[in-house]
């Protein structure tokens, strides 16, 4: 099970966290400083799995952000590794070489494709067509919703003149 998902830049700002075990603010909060500081602090040569509090850390350095999952001890680094890799492809695919720009301005779409991939922390998905089609039918939602929103405004100016 994967008990958390953070997107830390090379500068310690959490880009994306998505917490799926029960942590208060303190306790999140000390836990991106703690894992922040420890997977920044290591060299781009060592492994890519951290132990930590009983648990471990899969991270995964792609341009200037680590992806970062912490996992059961028992459970498989490798696969976690490739659900990493998963998520970034989709990411590249949506956005067209993704970068913290796009995480920064669309967090949301960020958040709705984690949320495609992961359920609960558990992988949800792993076939790239189908979440690209579950995004493109969220994003003509979002348009149709837009358009709707713009028209009854409009019928409402109108009204009101």
């Amino acid at each position: 099970m994967i008990h958390f998902v953070l997107l830390i830049s090379q500068q310690g700002k959490v880009r994306l966290a998505k917490w799926y075990s029960p942590y208060s603010q303190k306790e999140r909060s000390k836990v991106i400083r703690e894992l922040g500081g420890t997977i920044l602090s290591r060299g781009p040569k060592l492994c890519k799995f951290v132990e930590w509090r009983g648990y471990k850390v899969v991270y995964r350095r792609y341009a200037g952000l680590y992806f970062c999952m912490c996992i059961n001890h028992e459970d498989n680094e490798l696969e976690t590794l490739d659900i990493i890799h998963h998520f970034v492809v989709i990411l590249d695919r949506y956005f067209g070489n993704v970068c913290e720009l796009d995480l920064i301005f669309n967090f949301h779409k960020a958040y709705y494709i984690l949320d495609e991939i992961l359920i609960a922390g558990e992988l949800q998905e792993s076939n790239k067509k189908t979440i690209e089609r579950l995004i493109d039918a969220q994003d003509l939602l979002v348009e149709t919703a837009k358009e709707e929103a713009n028209l009854i405004s409009k019928l409402i100016a109108q009204a009101t003149n």
